[in-house]
């Protein structure tokens, strides 16, 4: 039953991403419309720069922000007690 499942969810994927690329097609791309004013394209450099050095920048950014200012005091974990629960002494 497992299988039959994988299977009806592998072929609902493959068939989504068969006509997602159907209907995207890049042949649309080439005709231009109304005030379509496209700029000089991006270097190699430039898209690196653009898509990746300056995201991993802006994570650091966060991730020092974070790091210094945390005022919490207790870094190590948590450990869990093993000492037996006491005995109510009834009188």
């Amino acid at each position: 039953m497992d299988k039959k499942n994988a299977l009806r969810a592998g072929a609902l994927a493959a068939g989504t991403t068969l006509m997602m690329l159907l209907m995207t097609s890049p042949a649309l791309a080439l005709t231009r419309d109304d005030g379509d004013d496209p700029g000089t394209g991006l270097s190699v450099m430039e898209t690196l720069g653009l898509y990746v050095v300056a995201p991993a920048a802006i994570f650091a950014v966060i991730a020092g922000l974070v790091m210094v200012l945390d005022r919490s005091s207790d870094r190590a974990p948590k450990t869990k007690s093993k000492a037996p629960a006491k005995a109510k002494a009834s009188a």
